[in-house]
């Protein structure tokens, strides 16, 4: 590979590692957001809705590999109309109220624009997938000016999150090749899942209407 070549491709290199970068902004911004509401929570309400909160942004080679996948052209403009989910946040919640809750207050601050709202919860995948996926655009102010950035946010209750995992290290072991009895044991935890997060919120209205703070019920 000759001079300018090599040259050539630091300067790509480093091109899309500076476009990366304005979606970690974009994710830092929705996190930042979404822990001023747990502090929030924690200091006035006595009980918080929130559980954990985790970000993970795309490398370069794993958006190369979407743009490949889903036949986006080589353009910074078609991987930022097309790709959604470079910049991913994941808002882990005690209970499904506490999953609407929490996105009716983010999605409704004034510089957080919606763009598009997958609700697994009200409608699980076939497979028994549950999570509420919102794609947002959130202002990221840059030298240059204001800057719109798309950010996917996942919202899921820990049974959800828990079996999310477990069907995710399941389909990575086998290569998406999963026997059909695991198939039908991760569908079927789906369901119990489902079904734990219906009893605990039923548990956890009957014990706050008794006026016990959530927080004193967990130190006992």
């Amino acid at each position: 590979m000759d001079t300018d070549t090599i040259a050539e491709v630091a300067s790509l290199r480093d091109e899309f590692a500076r476009f990366l970068l304005r979606y970690k902004f974009g994710m830092d911004e929705i996190v930042t957001k979404l822990s001023i509401l747990r502090e929030e929570f924690s200091s006035t309400d006595g009980y918080n809705p929130i559980e954990n909160i985790a970000c993970r942004l795309k490398t370069m080679d794993g958006v190369l590999e979407k743009m490949a996948r889903k036949g986006v052209e080589p353009s910074f403009e078609a991987i930022r109309g097309t790709l959604s989910d470079i910049a991913g946040v994941r808002v882990t919640c005690s209970f499904v109220s506490d999953v609407y809750r929490i996105v009716d207050l983010l999605t409704s601050q004034e510089d957080v624009t919606v763009i598009e709202v997958k609700d697994y919860i009200a409608s699980p995948k076939t497979n028994g997938y549950r999570s509420l996926h919102v794609i947002l655009d959130v202002p990221v102010f840059l030298s240059g000016g204001a800057e719109p950035v798309r950010v996917e946010v996942q919202f899921r209750t820990i049974a959800m999150d828990f079996w999310a995992s477990l069907e995710h290290k399941t389909y990575y072991k086998f290569d998406t090749q999963v026997p059909q009895h695991l198939i039908d044991g991760l569908t079927g935890a789906a369901e119990t899942a489902a079904e734990l997060d219906a009893t605990m919120e039923r548990l956890h209205r009957e014990v706050r209407s008794y006026g016990v703070p959530t927080a004193s019920v967990r130190a006992i």
